[in-house]
Order: structure tokens, then sequence, then C-alpha cells
């Protein structure tokens, strides 16, 4: 039987403790939605001052050369790469995870059809579980094209083998579930969809800075992701894709906006389209929000993700044994899977009232978030989280469903 005394000895112990202090968390709060929303970075602060006052306030629109506010888009995503197994000039940060993945679709579909033996595919692969905007730009690009292609939703990530069949074109998945934390093997996952002539495409919003990830070695094809979540970025900062070298020469989307193209101050009327990554861009960055997300990936400086993964699997593995030993008589069901291979960094359960419980978890200072049907999740950022946090936000979820201390019709808001 695991004690608050064993907690606070692990945190006592663990390599990782002094880097919470790189970030703001807010007194008598346990923050459990790492996987969601990322803490703030006690940089972040100013960093936006010196953005604000400094680069925009003094400098004015001279900063896009005398900040390096051009280059900025490239210059974060070389030092996100090796987060994810990437090389130097494959990865740009820019635009919403939405507007990245019709980009690399549309690129992974151009590059099926420019090949003389796979020009007649026509299927998209992916999970019905998926994240839905995923899902969403699938349906949309689809429409758009009208060419007949068509959307297979896969109910079990077991009939993969069985839907790479020689009509499809990609595959498209979210390598960790943004509901139950299961994580696919991407390795395999891609070998398989390679075997059948497919083409990639994998969705690491709830894998980046959070499970060791090389994009690389799994010759994976395409992907995409945020920086709002393990990354620290800020609401709403933006996100990445990442397009293998091998890809970059044949690379071409739709999105052809002015900062993609080679010369966007030639002012030229014919798009022309960027050497590199840089082709993957489309408009004028955000660059107040852009900024931020140094802060984040500055603190990755300081630890390897293999560390990070240890610790992830530690604190995971402490909650669901807790949860388990502590409230047990009260019908939660662990969706997330046991085995760590396919374990992400959040943990979820179902229960019949989940929505009102996290209600009640939040009043009570412990944020975690909901997902339908019936998922409480749990997020765990080694970066911030404790040990002894995990032992209090137990205590605090069995002493909710002891005393029944929930509103079953309570509100919702318009974010679960």
């Amino acid at each position: 039987m695991t004690t608050q005394h064993d907690c606070l000895a692990l945190d006592a112990a663990d390599p990782l403790a002094a880097l919470r202090g790189q970030f703001s968390l807010p007194a008598g709060i346990t923050y459990l939605d790492g996987n969601s929303l990322g803490a703030r970075p006690k940089a972040a602060l100013r960093r936006a001052h010196d953005v604000l006052e400094a680069e925009w306030g003094d400098g004015l629109i001279c900063s896009w050369n005398t900040a390096g506010w051009y280059d900025l888009p490239s210059r974060l995503g070389d030092k996100l790469a090796p987060l994810v197994g990437a090389g130097k000039g494959e990865v740009v940060i820019t635009d919403s995870t939405s507007v990245n993945l019709f980009k690399a679709l549309a690129a992974a579909i151009k590059l099926q059809a420019n090949h003389p033996e796979r020009a007649q595919r026509r299927t998209i692969v992916t999970e019905r579980d998926s994240f839905p905007t995923d899902i969403y730009m699938a349906q949309g690009i689809i429409e758009w094209l009208d060419r007949g292609y068509t959307l297979q939703l896969l109910d079990s990530w077991d009939q993969l083998p069985a839907a790479l069949h020689d009509d499809v074109a990609v595959v498209m998945l979210t390598h960790v579930n943004y509901r139950t934390g299961r994580m696919f093997d991407m390795p395999a996952v891609t070998a398989q969809a390679h075997e059948a002539g497919a083409l990639m495409i994998w969705d690491l919003a709830h894998s980046a800075g959070a499970v060791e990830v090389d994009l690389r070695a799994a010759q994976a094809d395409f992907a995409v992701g945020c920086t709002y979540k393990y990354l620290n970025g800020g609401p709403g900062a933006p996100a990445f894709i990442w397009v293998p070298e091998r890809h970059q020469a044949d690379f071409s989307q739709p999105l052809s906006g002015w900062w993609a193209h080679r010369q966007p101050f030639a002012m030229q009327a014919s798009f022309v389209p960027a050497a590199g990554i840089r082709r993957a861009m489309c408009g004028t960055q955000p660059i107040a929000s852009l900024a931020l997300i140094e802060c984040g990936l500055d603190v990755f400086d300081l630890v390897t993700m293999a560390a990070l993964r240890r610790k992830s699997l530690a604190l995971s593995d402490l909650f669901i044994a807790l949860v388990e030993e502590h409230c047990g008589a009260h019908g939660l069901e662990l969706v997330t899977p046991l085995a760590h291979a396919e374990r992400g960094s959040h943990v979820s359960f179902s229960h019949r009232h989940g929505y009102a419980v996290m209600q009640s978890l939040i009043a009570h200072g412990v944020i975690g978030d909901y997902r339908e049907p019936h998922v409480m999740r749990f997020g765990f950022t080694p970066l911030y989280t404790s040990y002894s946090e995990v032992w209090g936000a137990v205590q605090t979820l069995k002493r909710i469903l002891d005393e029944g201390d929930y509103q079953i019709d309570a509100a919702r808001g318009a974010v679960t």
C-alpha cells in the first residue's frame, strides 16, 4: 500500500523536481490538464513584455528584420525538431494543427496522384475515435477535391491491417489517442502502411513533449502537432508541421500564401514555392504568440525525453494504482492501457457521472478535464507534476465519490 509519506519520498528523490520552478503554478491548485493546455513558463511573462514593448513598441515594423521575426517559424521549428526525431530544416511552426493537417493531407494525396503505380488510389484511412478535427479535415479535403476520394473510419486499431487494401492512398492516425491515452507503435504501423503502398501521416498533438518520438527512424511521411499542450507554448499557440527532407522537393499544398513564396517581397503575380520547409507555410505569422513558444521549448533543453518519459510512466502508474486502491468501489473504469508501450502521458477513467465529478474536482482545486462519453482525463506533465500531487488528487477524488459531492445536473460550459 502506497502512503503519502512514500509519495513525499519520491518527490525528494526526483531528479526532475527542480524543473517545476520553471513554471508559474497557482497556489493550492493541482494541475492535471497539461494534456490540454500546458502551464505558463515563468519566462513567458518577460518575453511577452519584450515583444510588446521593445520589439513592437520600439522596433515597430523594423523588427521583422532586426528582431528576427521573419525567421522565427523556422528557427523555432529547428528547436522543436529533436523532440520528435526530426532533422534541421524539417519542421516549421505555423498556423493551427487543423490547417497543417489539411496541408499534409493535400500533399500526400498529390504525391500519390503523381506516382504512376498509385495514381488511382482513392481511400483515406483513419480512426473513428481520432480527434474530430482530423476527421473533419479529411472530410473537407475529400469534398474540396471532388475526385471520388472516400474516408474509411476504423472502429478499433486492430482493424488497420485488414483495411490496408490496394485502394488506400493515405493512412492518418493520432499517435496518442486524445480520449483514451492509448499509443500506437509508430514504426510498426508506418511499416504496415508503406508495405501496402500508402503514405503515413501522424498527429502528434498528445505526443510532442510527452513521449519519445522518432519520426525519421519510423520513416513516417508527414506529421503535425500543437505546441500549447506538453510544449507549454500558450493558449492557441501556433502548431507545427514536419516534412522530411526526402519529400520536400515534391511537397505542395493548396494554401499557397505569400509566406511560402520563394521571394515574398518580390510581389510577383505567380506563386513560386520556397525551397525546403518554408513551402509548408501560408500567410503572415502571429509573432506575439509565436515568440512565447520558445519559452516552453527552452525548458526541454534542461532534460532528456527519456527522463521525462520515465517520470511520466511512474506518475501515471502511481495514479492508476491509487485510484484502484482508494476509489475502486465507485464504478470507475480505466480506459487507458496498462502496458507502458501502449500508453501516452494522460490517464482516462470513465464514470457515468464523469462530467459532474470532474467539475467537483476542479471546484476543489484538482484540474483535469472531461471528454464525451463519460471520460475524465488526467494529464501527467513530468516537468511540473509531483508525486505528492498525485496522492492528493486521488484523496480528493475519493472524498468526492464517497460523499457523492457532485451535481449530476451541473450546467456545462462551452469548454469541458
